[in-house]
């Protein structure tokens, strides 16, 4: 057994006080994304985690990449046939999470998947390397394979004069409808503001740490 106990760390880096938050919660992430890009000491800041419902009724996370956000959503691309995607299929409620340790930062997004056009997703599987774009068609993700050897002869097999995007891979975009800010403080008396979205209105609360 490894004792834990005495891993802790005060957070002083920055605090969350209502008279600097924008009114729109997407505004605060925009600023917040920024920061961190800007701190650095996180390799990949657009990393977030995805948890769903799965045909299990167990929750299960994953990390992926964020591609895109703006007042519609946040946005990542993935197998509709693999297990996330076949979790979102019958249950769209999903939680995304960022942690930026650079920062002393999280965020917390609940909200509603919804798989983008096949016009969006087209553009951003062409925008992506060779590889990346045969990776997502010879994998079929989430699925069983006897070895790696079998997934590098289906690499070594495959053959196409166009690679064009399948029709069971493609974006989600996750409309939140509340989004919790954390900001780490002394004492472990952190600062966290929670937005929810109440008849087409964001509505501002905060929450004891």
């Amino acid at each position: 057994m490894k004792d834990l106990s005495n891993y802790r760390k005060s957070y002083e880096k920055s605090s969350l006080v209502e008279n600097a938050i924008p009114s729109h919660p997407i505004e605060l992430f925009a600023k917040w994304f920024l920061e961190a890009e800007e701190q650095g000491g996180t390799g990949e800041v657009n990393a977030m985690t995805v948890s769903t419902i799965g045909q299990d009724g167990f929750p299960k996370s994953r990390v992926v990449l964020l591609k895109e956000f703006s007042l519609d959503g946040f946005v990542f691309y993935t197998n509709y046939q693999s297990e996330k995607g076949r979790a979102i299929e019958l249950n769209p409620n999903v939680c995304l999470s960022f942690f930026w340790p650079a920062v002393e930062r999280q965020v917390i997004i609940k909200g509603i998947a919804a798989k983008t056009s096949a016009a969006e997703s087209d553009a951003y599987f062409n925008s992506r390397p060779e590889g990346s774009r045969i990776g997502a068609i010879i994998s079929d993700q989430s699925s069983e394979i006897p070895s790696r050897a079998e997934l590098e002869r289906k690499l070594t097999e495959f053959s196409a004069a166009t690679i064009n995007r399948p029709d069971h891979w493609g974006g989600y975009r996750i409309t939140p409808v509340q989004m919790e800010f954390w900001q780490g403080r002394p004492n472990r008396l952190h600062d966290r503001i929670r937005f929810t979205l109440t008849d087409n209105r964001w509505e501002q609360s905060r929450l004891q740490p």
